[in-house]
């Protein structure tokens, strides 16, 4: 048996398969923010109890966590020290140059402190150069007293960070050893292990990170594990990286930043899934959560990997799928603005705890969910029963914000609904419009908690068609744990121009990174038959600034013949990405080798149609508000496919249909909305 587990901001989402009965169970459980592992705890054992299975039953946890992310973004990760080339010193305060838009956006800017501040920065007397040779020679003895005065300061972690160790980390690795040596008990990351490439900031910025986190999640991933082992779980423990891979807790420990992006990377892996089932090959991951949304493109179902991400505003340079997150969600706060009496809609959220005024929770202020309530979209009674709505609480929280500018309580929901859909529509655009992408040619896939809520909407504002809504979107990011694989990615910057570039010199370099993978492969118990390798060259035109990366097959690298067609391909590639092919020299920057290996797939067993029906909480629900009236909660449709919108109520969906719908009613026996 393996479970997916999903920490969101409100809740906790479990998903359960049974690879035996090929059956799978669900769960919700509010989110613990105080510390993770209670809810994460709690939700274990509320679904076994569903499963009707004892906790030691479960083989394998699939956890996608937000811990690092929140320790970066609210400022409470660990205390750093820095050890740097000397004269390197205000590498991170120098940072990039970089401005908040729009124009004269840096005027309101609050610039964030450093991850590792100067007082706890060291230059040490070492130099290479770029081609990994040494210029002047590392001073052990001088190293020595300043590491010494370093971890005698009561720093935490500690992060080394040398000029051009991507090139040769000897000098990194001997500051490492006199830390080991001298002070064992403080944790060190070095930059060429972390990240081995090129850009100076980047590197240092994204290992910093590293250790910035590092602390805080071996101390969430102890606690995780021995509550888990109280609730008599005996499972081994997987963290989903923030490119949709999987790494066990072990590295998870060692290597947290690339975890920063942990929580959206199962709703995309589910969204390509979907796309490749489905037969849809352009799709637009729509995931509404409690405290934010996350939307990212498919196309020919593939997930767009970037090598960098921005966590608040400190970049990461790691894989991660590409996600664009903004502050909506059905926790986020409406109120009124003293300066100019407008209604706005977040970023601030409610959370998991009070959560929004309907929760029963303590909460006070309104928030998006409690304008759906309002108008009836959501139901009173949620979760099959498990989670009863206070509707009236909400109406006054509503009214008291359309009081303020004068309007009634529906009417102030319905505004409310408005402005955060123009919020994540922004987001959509972001990834498709401002990318060159017409989303008229993009189907959405609505999931998360609010997502088929708003989905119909934002797909009438786009123009996009079909919307699907799975048959439980509010566990989907848990699946797609379930379909996630293994993953690390092996990576050398090695910057030469391929003009009389002798190409066994890449071949080389492959094996050697390839012979790392392999390593890692077995130390995350990958059986052989399940592991491959992937090949890539990162190349650009001389004098760029940016580079494309070109798949290289394994049958180039077993046959290590010449470049020629590797370089035709990026001439193609740079073409249809720019519109425009040089006749310049072409460069080579980086080499990289990445490792998967890919769990045994599953498929749910498909339930009779007599079993799929709406959830008896449906039954109370009141009608839904239209331009056209009222249509009753239960079993609508559209009329005709080319004005397609519909709702089901279950246990874990709910979807509106948008003003222009033609209800008819459905078939109770539908549990999956496709249109």
């Amino acid at each position: 048996m393996r479970l997916g587990v999903d920490v969101g901001g409100t809740f906790t989402d479990l998903l359960l398969h049974d690879e035996k009965t090929q059956r799978t169970f669900q769960a919700k459980t509010p989110s613990t923010p105080e510390d993770q592992s209670i809810g994460v705890a709690a939700g274990v054992k509320l679904i076994c109890e569903k499963a009707g299975i004892s906790p030691s039953d479960i083989d394998l946890i699939l956890h996608g966590t937000t811990v690092a992310t929140n320790a970066v973004l609210e400022g409470k990760g660990a205390r750093v020290g820095l050890l740097v080339t000397e004269g390197f010193e205000y590498t991170l305060h120098l940072a990039k140059a970089w401005t908040p838009g729009p124009l004269f956006g840096w005027i309101n800017m609050d610039k964030p402190d450093p991850l590792a501040s100067l007082a706890d920065t060291r230059g040490i007397s070492e130099r290479m150069n770029a081609r990994g040779e040494v210029v002047k020679p590392l001073d052990i003895a001088g190293a020595t007293k300043l590491i010494d005065d370093l971890c005698g300061s009561g720093i935490e972690a500690l992060t080394i960070s040398l000029m051009h160790s991507y090139a040769n980390a000897e000098h990194e690795r001997a500051l490492r050893d006199i830390v080991a040596a001298r002070h064992p008990n403080i944790p060190v990351s070095l930059s060429s292990d972390i990240l081995p490439e090129f850009r100076e900031y980047d590197r240092a910025i994204t290992t910093v990170m590293n250790d910035y986190v590092r602390p805080i999640m071996r101390r969430y991933l102890s606690r995780i594990e021995d509550r888990l082992k109280a609730e008599g779980v005996r499972a081994r423990l997987h963290i989903v990286r923030s490119d949709g891979g999987l790494m066990s807790a072990a590295a998870a420990s060692e290597r947290p930043v690339h975890t920063v992006l942990s929580g959206p990377a199962g709703g995309v892996t589910s969204t390509v899934m979907l796309s490749r089932r489905s037969g849809f090959s352009k799709l637009l991951a729509f995931d509404m959560g409690g405290t934010s949304t996350d939307v990212s493109v498919i196309i020919d179902g593939e997930a767009t990997i970037s090598r960098s991400t921005e966590v608040g505003m400190f970049p990461a340079k790691v894989p991660t799928l590409d996600v664009r997150s903004v502050g909506a969600g059905g926790g986020s706060i409406a109120d009124v603005s003293e300066l100019t009496g407008s209604l706005r809609v977040g970023p601030r959220s409610a959370g998991a705890r009070p959560g929004p005024v309907s929760y029963g929770r303590g909460g006070t202020e309104p928030a998006v969910s409690d304008a759906n309530v309002v108008l009836g979209y959501l139901p009173p009674v949620l979760l099959g029963g498990d989670m009863k709505l206070d509707v009236d609480a909400a109406r006054v929280a509503v009214s008291r914000v359309g009081e303020a500018i004068g309007l009634s309580p529906e009417d102030a929901a319905k505004g409310i609904i408005d402005i955060a859909n123009e919020v994540m529509l922004g987001a959509l655009r972001v990834i498709t419009v401002q990318r060159g992408l017409d989303p008229r040619e993009f189907g959405i896939v609505a999931f998360g908690g609010a997502g088929p809520l708003h989905a119909n909407a934002l797909a009438e504002l786009l123009g996009c068609y079909p919307v699907l809504v799975p048959p439980n979107p509010g566990v989907l990011c848990a699946l797609g744990f379930l379909e996630a694989d293994f993953r690390n990615e092996f990576v050398q910057t090695y910057i030469r121009s391929t003009v009389g570039l002798d190409p066994s010199t890449v071949w080389s370099r492959f094996a050697d990174l390839e012979a790392k993978a392999k390593v890692w492969l077995k130390e995350q118990e990958v059986a052989p038959a399940d592991a491959s390798i992937h090949y890539t060259l990162d190349l650009r035109y001389e004098q760029q600034g940016f580079e494309v990366s070109v798949d290289v097959s394994p049958e180039t690298v077993a046959a290590k013949g010449s470049l020629d067609a590797i370089l035709a391909d990026f001439h193609a590639i740079h073409e249809r990405l720019y519109g425009v092919r040089f006749h310049v020299p072409v460069e080579l920057v980086a080499l990289r080798v990445v490792a998967r290996g890919a769990p045994r797939r599953w498929t749910s067993r498909r339930r009779p149609a007599a079993a799929m029906r709406p959830a008896a909480s449906s039954k109370r629900v009141r009608p839904i508000s239209t331009a056209s009236g009222s249509i009753p909660r239960i079993s609508i449709a559209p009329a005709s496919s080319s004005a397609i919108a519909s709702m089901v109520r279950r246990s874990f969906v709910s979807t509106t249909p948008p003003p222009s719908c033609s209800p008819v009613i459905m078939p109770r026996s539908t549990s999956t909305v496709t249109f």
